[in-house]
């Protein structure tokens, strides 16, 4: 496989066809591909705006149709996708290049019979231009505008209203710079390409491009990759050398990391998963930055058994519905409100479950990277309301976001970072 283009179109109708993450499939169908780095460029580009202007692209392509876009052969609606991407949000690309590669495309992909179509609606694309709803103070535009489901969007203006809603799904239309974190551990200088993040200790902006894992700064241990978000999450945890801590939804392990690091690797740390091989990514992270205080555990949050200790701090990073993320996993903004709705009572087992192992004085961080009510304040709220032997304290001083009852939502558009959820609770006796 050689053409950009084509190669995009087989990962889109593979996303489309098997609900897959676009990273996943990008890696399969790329890795034994003969693509030059232009055309992969244009791959990877061409699925990334799909993917996240995808309404905004259907809105547009159902004005020139003459039948509703669930009709239309997944192939050519695919192709249609590519061409009108290319052509509203693409600007390095001349709209009759797009218009002529979409209906030669439709041949290749064996869709002669659509080509017709495809470049009757893709001119009117290019003539017309970009096309949005009036704004009449409705959901409807800033679903269009952004690409945001309308349930989500009204989700977003009842909680944060809606200046503070039209900023948070602007954002995840926008590049979000690579986060890492300095090991503290090793007293090497970082070479030349990163920026310094005032907002988090030993945080940095990337700011050179390539695949970091074969940079010497990399391979010797010098940082790891953590958004600033989660950074913070890790502060708010406030971990101290010699004490034990329980990671309780550990993988990747950037925050085992950064705890590691801020306990200056003197303490316990007990890093659990359901996984092995995402345990695995734990300990290949820990042992590359020099750490050793880090026990690996096979082992759900939901789990009663008494296998853990008591600890002084744990951090419960819940599976959650990822809405703060989007900027990253666009896909993510496209589940259904009934792939989601289990999440908060799951979050909340895992919250009581793992409070159990915390001593009196000690500190737990509840936390998520999605923006949902549902699963963040009112998890807090059901969980204060069961258990009165605890107290929620405020997570950080002198942070902009949004705080709720002594909880705090890091918005993605203030600080260009994952929308992330934190909450800290004390235990009292």
């Amino acid at each position: 496989m050689t053409d950009g283009r084509y190669a995009a179109f087989t990962v889109l109708s593979k996303i489309d066809r098997d609900k897959s993450y676009s990273n996943l499939v990008l890696s399969d169908v790329l890795k034994d591909s003969e693509l030059a780095d232009r055309e992969l460029s244009l791959t990877h580009r061409i699925v990334k705006t799909v993917i996240e202007r995808k309404i905004t692209i259907d809105y547009n392509l159902s004005l020139y149709l003459k039948q509703p876009l669930k009709k239309l052969k997944p192939q050519v609606l695919t192709v249609l996708r590519m061409g009108a991407g290319q052509i509203l949000f693409m600007d390095k690309i001349p709209s009759s290049a797009a218009v002529n590669e979409c209906v030669s495309l439709c041949k290749k992909s064996g869709n002669a019979f659509a080509s017709g179509v495809v470049n009757a609606v893709l001119r009117k694309i290019a003539v017309n231009g970009l096309v949005l709803p009036e704004n009449t103070g409705g959901t409807e535009y800033l679903s269009v505008k952004y690409s945001f489901p309308a349930d989500f969007c009204d989700r977003f203006i009842s909680y944060y209203g809606w200046e503070t809603a039209e900023k948070i799904m602007a954002s995840s239309l926008e590049e979000s710079p690579i986060y890492i974190r300095k090991n503290n551990l090793k007293s090497e200088e970082l070479s030349d390409g990163y920026e310094k993040c005032d907002t988090a200790e030993n945080c940095y902006v990337r700011k050179i491009f390539g695949d970091m894992t074969k940079e010497m700064d990399f391979i010797r241990g010098l940082y790891h990759v953590q958004d600033l978000s989660s950074q913070l999450c890790c502060k708010a945890l406030a971990p101290k050398a010699g004490e034990t801590v329980i990671d309780i939804c550990a993988s990747p392990g950037g925050k085992t990391a950064t705890i590691a690091e801020m306990m200056n690797n003197q303490g316990k740390i007990i890093a659990c998963d359901i996984y092995n091989h995402r345990l695995k990514l734990i300990e290949d992270t820990v042992k590359r930055l020099g750490i050793d205080i880090v026990e690996v555990r096979l082992r759900d949050g939901r789990d009663k058994n008494s296998d853990l200790p008591i600890a002084d701090k744990i951090l419960c990073d819940v599976p959650c519905s990822g809405l703060g993320v989007t900027s990253k996993k666009p896909e993510i903004k496209y589940k259904s409100s009934e792939e989601i709705q289990d999440l908060p009572a799951l979050q909340l087992e895992i919250l009581e479950n793992s409070s159990r192992f915390l001593k009196t004085g000690g500190r737990l961080v509840y936390s998520t990277c999605t923006l949902l009510p549902e699963e963040n304040i009112n998890v807090c709220k059901e969980f204060l309301s069961r258990n009165e032997n605890f107290d929620l304290v405020s997570p950080y001083e002198n942070l902009q976001g949004f705080y709720d009852g002594g909880t705090l939502t890091v918005l993605p558009h203030i600080y260009r970072c994952d929308g992330f959820f934190t909450a800290v609770f004390e235990r009292k006796v």
